[in-house]
Protein backbone atom coordinates (compact mmCIF):
# COMPACT_ATOMS: atom_id res chain seq x y z
CA UNK A 1 0.00 0.00 0.00
CA UNK A 2 3.14 2.36 1.33
CA UNK A 3 4.84 1.41 -2.99
CA UNK A 4 1.35 1.77 -4.47
CA UNK A 5 0.57 5.88 -2.40
CA UNK A 6 4.31 7.07 -3.41
CA UNK A 7 3.39 5.78 -7.50
CA UNK A 8 -0.42 7.46 -7.65
CA UNK A 9 1.97 11.12 -5.58
CA UNK A 10 4.34 10.82 -8.34
CA UNK A 11 1.56 10.70 -10.98
CA UNK A 12 -0.56 13.59 -8.92
CA UNK A 13 2.95 16.02 -8.54
CA UNK A 14 2.25 16.27 -12.15
CA UNK A 15 -0.68 17.84 -12.09
CA UNK A 16 -0.53 19.98 -8.70
CA UNK A 17 3.40 21.24 -9.17
CA UNK A 18 3.53 25.32 -9.32
CA UNK A 19 -0.29 26.03 -9.69
CA UNK A 20 -2.71 27.27 -7.86
CA UNK A 21 -5.62 25.13 -6.92
CA UNK A 22 -7.32 24.06 -10.57
CA UNK A 23 -7.32 25.35 -13.85
CA UNK A 24 -10.15 23.40 -15.93
CA UNK A 25 -8.93 21.08 -18.25
CA UNK A 26 -11.26 22.96 -20.98
CA UNK A 27 -11.56 26.60 -21.47
CA UNK A 28 -14.64 28.85 -19.75
CA UNK A 29 -13.22 27.98 -15.75
CA UNK A 30 -16.02 31.11 -14.64
CA UNK A 31 -18.18 28.70 -13.20
CA UNK A 32 -18.37 30.93 -10.21
CA UNK A 33 -20.64 34.20 -10.11
CA UNK A 34 -20.61 35.13 -6.46
CA UNK A 35 -20.05 38.42 -4.94
CA UNK A 36 -17.24 39.90 -4.16
CA UNK A 37 -17.39 38.41 -0.37
CA UNK A 38 -17.83 35.20 -1.28
CA UNK A 39 -15.20 35.03 -3.78
CA UNK A 40 -12.41 36.80 -0.67
CA UNK A 41 -13.94 33.47 1.59
CA UNK A 42 -12.95 30.85 -1.63
CA UNK A 43 -9.65 33.06 -1.80
CA UNK A 44 -8.86 32.42 1.80
CA UNK A 45 -9.17 28.33 1.35
CA UNK A 46 -7.04 28.81 -1.71
CA UNK A 47 -4.56 30.40 0.20
CA UNK A 48 -4.57 28.49 3.24
CA UNK A 49 -4.01 25.58 0.63
CA UNK A 50 -0.88 27.04 -1.10
CA UNK A 51 0.36 27.64 2.16
CA UNK A 52 0.68 24.19 3.51
CA UNK A 53 -2.60 24.31 5.45
CA UNK A 54 -4.42 21.03 4.41
CA UNK A 55 -6.77 21.16 7.30
CA UNK A 56 -7.14 24.27 7.56
CA UNK A 57 -8.10 24.77 4.23
CA UNK A 58 -10.65 22.05 4.47
CA UNK A 59 -12.17 23.53 7.02
CA UNK A 60 -12.47 26.81 5.20
CA UNK A 61 -14.66 24.84 2.79
CA UNK A 62 -16.25 23.60 5.32
CA UNK A 63 -17.92 27.10 6.26
CA UNK A 64 -18.56 28.31 2.20
CA UNK A 65 -20.67 25.10 1.87
CA UNK A 66 -22.42 26.15 4.72
CA UNK A 67 -22.71 29.70 3.82
CA UNK A 68 -22.79 29.62 0.30
CA UNK A 69 -24.60 26.24 -0.21
CA UNK A 70 -25.46 27.02 -4.17
CA UNK A 71 -21.59 26.55 -4.90
CA UNK A 72 -21.43 23.24 -3.56
CA UNK A 73 -20.15 21.77 -6.54
CA UNK A 74 -17.03 24.06 -6.65
CA UNK A 75 -16.38 22.68 -2.74
CA UNK A 76 -16.37 19.10 -3.30
CA UNK A 77 -14.16 19.65 -6.72
CA UNK A 78 -11.67 21.62 -4.50
CA UNK A 79 -11.58 19.55 -1.59
CA UNK A 80 -11.38 16.39 -3.59
CA UNK A 81 -8.23 18.06 -5.31
CA UNK A 82 -6.98 18.77 -1.48
CA UNK A 83 -8.02 15.52 -0.46
CA UNK A 84 -5.66 13.93 -3.28
CA UNK A 85 -2.54 16.39 -3.25
CA UNK A 86 0.59 14.85 -2.39
CA UNK A 87 1.95 16.96 -0.57
CA UNK A 88 -1.02 16.68 1.99
CA UNK A 89 0.61 14.25 4.73
CA UNK A 90 -3.18 13.30 5.75
CA UNK A 91 -4.30 13.06 2.01
CA UNK A 92 -7.11 10.35 1.80
CA UNK A 93 -7.55 9.31 -2.15
CA UNK A 94 -11.27 7.44 -0.52
CA UNK A 95 -12.20 10.82 0.35
CA UNK A 96 -11.14 12.51 -2.77
CA UNK A 97 -13.12 9.97 -5.16
CA UNK A 98 -15.73 10.53 -2.36
CA UNK A 99 -16.02 14.17 -2.80
CA UNK A 100 -15.90 14.24 -6.93
CA UNK A 101 -18.57 11.11 -6.82
CA UNK A 102 -21.04 13.18 -4.70
CA UNK A 103 -20.52 16.22 -7.10
CA UNK A 104 -21.64 13.75 -9.88
CA UNK A 105 -24.17 12.33 -8.16
CA UNK A 106 -25.39 15.77 -6.48
CA UNK A 107 -24.98 18.08 -9.61
CA UNK A 108 -25.51 16.75 -12.76
CA UNK A 109 -25.14 20.14 -14.59
CA UNK A 110 -22.42 21.50 -12.90
CA UNK A 111 -19.28 22.81 -15.13
CA UNK A 112 -17.19 20.38 -12.68
CA UNK A 113 -19.05 17.93 -13.97
CA UNK A 114 -16.43 16.57 -17.18
CA UNK A 115 -13.53 17.15 -14.27
CA UNK A 116 -14.74 15.41 -11.18
CA UNK A 117 -15.33 12.15 -13.93
CA UNK A 118 -12.19 12.61 -15.45
CA UNK A 119 -11.04 12.63 -11.94
CA UNK A 120 -12.30 9.45 -10.56
CA UNK A 121 -11.51 8.05 -13.87
CA UNK A 122 -7.50 8.91 -13.54
CA UNK A 123 -7.71 8.14 -9.30
CA UNK A 124 -8.98 4.44 -10.07
CA UNK A 125 -7.18 3.62 -13.12
CA UNK A 126 -3.67 4.97 -11.08
CA UNK A 127 -4.88 2.53 -8.31
CA UNK A 128 -5.07 -0.57 -10.63
CA UNK A 129 -1.90 -0.20 -12.90
CA UNK A 130 -0.07 0.67 -9.17
CA UNK A 131 -1.65 -2.70 -7.70
CA UNK A 132 -0.44 -4.55 -11.14
CA UNK A 133 3.33 -2.84 -10.79
CA UNK A 134 3.56 -3.95 -6.94
CA UNK A 135 2.32 -7.53 -7.82
CA UNK A 136 4.80 -7.39 -10.45
CA UNK A 137 7.80 -5.83 -7.63
CA UNK A 138 6.36 -8.51 -5.30
CA UNK A 139 7.08 -11.69 -7.31
CA UNK A 140 10.63 -10.40 -7.92
CA UNK A 141 11.49 -10.02 -4.15
CA UNK A 142 10.04 -13.40 -3.78
CA UNK A 143 12.40 -14.10 -6.81
CA UNK A 144 15.60 -12.48 -5.67
CA UNK A 145 14.99 -14.22 -1.94
CA UNK A 146 14.42 -17.83 -3.73
CA UNK A 147 17.87 -17.02 -5.53
CA UNK A 148 19.83 -16.28 -2.43
CA UNK A 149 18.48 -19.62 -1.43
CA UNK A 150 18.20 -22.28 -4.39
CA UNK A 151 21.49 -22.18 -6.22
CA UNK A 152 20.73 -24.75 -8.42
CA UNK A 153 17.63 -22.20 -10.02
CA UNK A 154 20.19 -18.98 -10.54
CA UNK A 155 19.80 -18.86 -14.09
CA UNK A 156 16.05 -19.50 -14.62
CA UNK A 157 14.51 -16.78 -11.36
CA UNK A 158 17.32 -14.61 -13.06
CA UNK A 159 15.83 -14.80 -16.60
CA UNK A 160 12.19 -14.34 -15.01
CA UNK A 161 13.10 -11.36 -13.24
CA UNK A 162 14.60 -9.84 -16.11
CA UNK A 163 11.67 -10.67 -17.97
CA UNK A 164 9.03 -9.14 -15.25
CA UNK A 165 11.32 -6.23 -14.92
CA UNK A 166 11.22 -4.98 -18.60
CA UNK A 167 7.32 -5.67 -18.41
CA UNK A 168 7.50 -2.74 -15.71
CA UNK A 169 9.64 -0.44 -17.97
CA UNK A 170 7.58 -1.13 -20.64
CA UNK A 171 4.51 -0.12 -18.69
CA UNK A 172 6.35 2.82 -17.93
CA UNK A 173 7.78 4.22 -20.89
CA UNK A 174 5.22 2.68 -23.58
CA UNK A 175 4.23 6.37 -23.78
CA UNK A 176 7.73 8.00 -24.36
CA UNK A 177 8.83 6.26 -27.47
CA UNK A 178 9.93 8.23 -30.24
CA UNK A 179 10.39 7.83 -34.31
CA UNK A 180 13.05 10.88 -33.90
CA UNK A 181 15.15 8.87 -36.42
CA UNK A 182 11.77 8.74 -38.62
CA UNK A 183 11.36 12.62 -38.80
CA UNK A 184 9.28 13.81 -41.22
CA UNK A 185 8.18 10.76 -43.23
CA UNK A 186 4.72 10.67 -42.65
CA UNK A 187 3.02 11.94 -45.83
CA UNK A 188 -0.52 11.36 -44.08
CA UNK A 189 -2.85 11.65 -40.63
CA UNK A 190 -5.65 9.39 -41.26
CA UNK A 191 -8.86 10.38 -38.06
CA UNK A 192 -11.70 7.76 -37.77
CA UNK A 193 -14.22 9.37 -35.77
CA UNK A 194 -16.26 6.76 -35.36
CA UNK A 195 -13.38 4.29 -33.96
CA UNK A 196 -11.68 7.05 -31.81
CA UNK A 197 -8.14 6.78 -33.41
CA UNK A 198 -5.69 8.57 -35.43
CA UNK A 199 -3.00 6.68 -37.67
CA UNK A 200 0.04 7.87 -38.83
CA UNK A 201 0.71 6.76 -42.60
CA UNK A 202 3.85 7.06 -44.90
CA UNK A 203 3.26 5.99 -48.68
CA UNK A 204 0.26 4.29 -47.30
CA UNK A 205 2.35 1.93 -44.70
CA UNK A 206 0.79 2.51 -41.05
CA UNK A 207 3.81 4.18 -38.90
CA UNK A 208 1.41 4.06 -35.77
CA UNK A 209 -1.52 4.15 -34.50
CA UNK A 210 -2.89 6.67 -31.27
CA UNK A 211 -6.36 6.70 -29.00
CA UNK A 212 -8.28 10.08 -29.63
CA UNK A 213 -11.06 12.50 -27.67
CA UNK A 214 -13.16 14.64 -30.10
CA UNK A 215 -15.26 17.58 -29.87
CA UNK A 216 -17.95 16.90 -26.77
CA UNK A 217 -20.62 16.47 -30.07
CA UNK A 218 -18.94 14.10 -32.48
CA UNK A 219 -21.69 12.87 -34.71
CA UNK A 220 -21.71 14.63 -38.20
CA UNK A 221 -19.21 17.13 -39.22
CA UNK A 222 -18.67 20.45 -38.28
CA UNK A 223 -21.06 23.16 -39.29
CA UNK A 224 -20.84 26.33 -37.40
CA UNK A 225 -18.40 28.00 -34.73
CA UNK A 226 -19.52 26.87 -31.43
CA UNK A 227 -21.14 23.63 -32.12
CA UNK A 228 -18.65 21.45 -30.99
CA UNK A 229 -17.99 19.24 -33.67
CA UNK A 230 -15.21 17.31 -35.47
CA UNK A 231 -15.21 18.11 -38.99
CA UNK A 232 -14.81 15.56 -41.92
CA UNK A 233 -13.15 15.90 -44.99
CA UNK A 234 -9.53 16.65 -46.48
CA UNK A 235 -7.62 19.25 -44.94
CA UNK A 236 -3.46 19.81 -44.02
CA UNK A 237 -1.81 20.31 -41.48
CA UNK A 238 -0.83 24.07 -42.25
CA UNK A 239 0.58 25.59 -39.05
CA UNK A 240 1.82 24.83 -35.37
CA UNK A 241 1.86 26.74 -32.19
CA UNK A 242 4.30 25.07 -29.66
CA UNK A 243 2.90 28.13 -26.71
CA UNK A 244 -0.29 26.30 -26.93
CA UNK A 245 -2.55 26.38 -23.67
CA UNK A 246 -2.96 22.73 -25.01
CA UNK A 247 0.62 20.41 -25.60
CA UNK A 248 2.16 21.38 -29.03
CA UNK A 249 -1.36 22.12 -31.40
CA UNK A 250 -1.04 21.58 -34.88
CA UNK A 251 -3.25 23.79 -36.67
CA UNK A 252 -5.71 21.78 -39.55
CA UNK A 253 -6.92 23.81 -42.05
CA UNK A 254 -10.40 23.52 -41.52
CA UNK A 255 -12.84 25.46 -42.82
CA UNK A 256 -12.25 23.95 -46.86
CA UNK A 257 -14.40 25.83 -49.64
CA UNK A 258 -16.73 22.89 -48.94
CA UNK A 259 -17.23 23.56 -45.21
CA UNK A 260 -17.77 27.60 -46.22
CA UNK A 261 -19.90 26.78 -48.84
CA UNK A 262 -22.53 24.75 -46.38
CA UNK A 263 -21.87 27.60 -44.03
CA UNK A 264 -23.13 30.33 -46.02
CA UNK A 265 -26.00 28.27 -47.15
CA UNK A 266 -26.82 27.22 -43.37
CA UNK A 267 -26.17 31.28 -42.56
CA UNK A 268 -23.57 30.66 -39.93
CA UNK A 269 -19.92 31.27 -39.71
CA UNK A 270 -18.11 27.80 -40.27
CA UNK A 271 -15.75 28.64 -37.40
CA UNK A 272 -11.85 27.83 -36.98
CA UNK A 273 -9.00 26.77 -34.71
CA UNK A 274 -9.71 22.92 -35.62
CA UNK A 275 -6.38 21.50 -34.00
CA UNK A 276 -4.53 18.00 -33.01
CA UNK A 277 -2.99 18.63 -30.00
CA UNK A 278 -2.52 17.30 -26.54
CA UNK A 279 -3.70 18.15 -22.99
CA UNK A 280 -4.16 21.01 -21.66
CA UNK A 281 -1.02 22.57 -20.11
CA UNK A 282 -0.83 21.41 -16.49
CA UNK A 283 -2.83 18.38 -17.49
CA UNK A 284 -0.40 15.77 -18.90
CA UNK A 285 -0.68 13.43 -15.83
CA UNK A 286 -4.26 12.38 -17.30
CA UNK A 287 -2.42 10.74 -20.10
CA UNK A 288 -4.34 8.10 -21.50
CA UNK A 289 -7.52 8.23 -19.02
CA UNK A 290 -8.26 11.57 -21.69
CA UNK A 291 -9.57 9.64 -24.54
CA UNK A 292 -12.10 7.74 -22.04
CA UNK A 293 -14.58 10.81 -23.02
CA UNK A 294 -15.14 13.30 -25.79
CA UNK A 295 -14.11 16.90 -23.87
CA UNK A 296 -12.69 19.44 -26.76
CA UNK A 297 -14.63 22.06 -28.61
CA UNK A 298 -14.15 20.29 -31.64
CA UNK A 299 -10.29 19.18 -31.48
CA UNK A 300 -8.93 16.18 -31.83
CA UNK A 301 -6.41 15.44 -28.75
CA UNK A 302 -3.93 12.70 -27.97
CA UNK A 303 -1.43 12.56 -25.10
CA UNK A 304 1.21 15.00 -24.58
CA UNK A 305 3.99 11.68 -25.54
CA UNK A 306 1.94 11.35 -28.22
CA UNK A 307 1.28 14.87 -30.00
CA UNK A 308 5.21 15.46 -29.77
CA UNK A 309 5.65 11.86 -31.76
CA UNK A 310 3.08 13.22 -34.62
CA UNK A 311 4.40 16.53 -34.34
CA UNK A 312 8.09 15.53 -35.41
CA UNK A 313 6.61 12.45 -37.89
CA UNK A 314 4.21 14.72 -39.36
CA UNK A 315 5.44 18.77 -41.43
CA UNK A 316 3.52 21.25 -42.45
CA UNK A 317 1.32 20.22 -45.65
CA UNK A 318 0.91 16.81 -44.20
CA UNK A 319 -2.42 15.68 -45.40
CA UNK A 320 -4.86 15.19 -42.65
CA UNK A 321 -8.48 13.29 -43.77
CA UNK A 322 -11.03 13.35 -40.85
CA UNK A 323 -13.73 10.28 -41.81
CA UNK A 324 -17.09 9.88 -40.14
Amino acid sequence: MAKQQIRMGELFCRFFVGIVLVPMLVSGCGHFNGGSQARATFKEANDLFTQGNYNASLDKYEQIVAKYPARGDRVLFEMGIIYAYPKNEHKDYQKALGCFQKLIQDYPESGYRQESEMMVFTINNVALKDRTIATQQAQIETLRQELESRGNEVTALQKTIETLEQEIRNKETEKLKLFASRKGTADKILVEKQARRLTLMSKGEVLKTYRIALGGNPVGPKERQGDNKTPEGIYSIDARNKDSRYHLSLHVSYPNERDRKRARELGVSPGGDIMIHGIKNGFSWVGDAHAGVDWTQGCIAVTDEEIEEIGTLAPNGTTVEIRP
